[in-house]
């Protein structure tokens, strides 16, 4: 008994490291936010160029001023079907933490929406869904008002994409 208290004690701990401001966006009718600290910046959407030999989620690369970028389209990187550019597709710039080093990449997405704060007490663990499917890119679900939005951990999203091989 006192070993599942300080469990649900060590849990709660975890989730109120979690608790701050969140980036929130959309893809599809999906709502998604990513921890302020780790954006660099919003752009508009601007023309990608492709990169050769690169998995179908990796749009290419673009110019920002004067540094190359590599952008992914989180809609095809999450197994979605790909959808039209409208004017409110945008590019986030974030930083990427890998364990050699720190590097930004951009992600295509829907729509930006708001910064949200969501506190500790709101962020529930992620399901659980069996062995089969990886949750581990979840940081976890932060319950506001009536909707759920799913907290990434982008480190872990992008991880292992070898994006170093870009010429970033």
């Amino acid at each position: 008994m006192a070993e599942t208290a300080s469990k649900a004690q060590g849990a709660g701990r975890t989730l109120l490291e979690k608790e701050g401001k969140y980036l929130t966006f959309a893809l599809a009718q999906e709502e998604y936010g990513l921890e302020i600290l780790k954006v660099r910046e919003i752009i508009g959407y601007v023309e990608v160029t492709a990169v050769p030999q690169t998995p179908h989620y990796v749009k290419g690369v673009i110019n920002l001023r004067g540094q190359v970028i590599p952008v992914i389209d989180l809609r095809a990187k999450f197994g979605m079907e790909t959808a039209e550019l409208t004017e409110e597709t945008c590019i986030i710039v974030v930083e990427i933490t890998q364990p050699d080093r720190t590097f930004s990449t951009g992600i295509i997405v829907d729509r930006v929406q708001e910064v949200l704060d969501v506190l500790g007490k709101d962020i529930e663990e992620a399901p659980q869904f069996g062995a089969t499917v990886n949750t581990d890119f979840i940081l976890g679900m932060g319950k506001v008002g009536e909707s759920v939005k799913i907290l990434l951990d982008i480190d872990k999203v992008l991880a292992g994409d070898n994006l170093n091989d870009l010429g970033v």
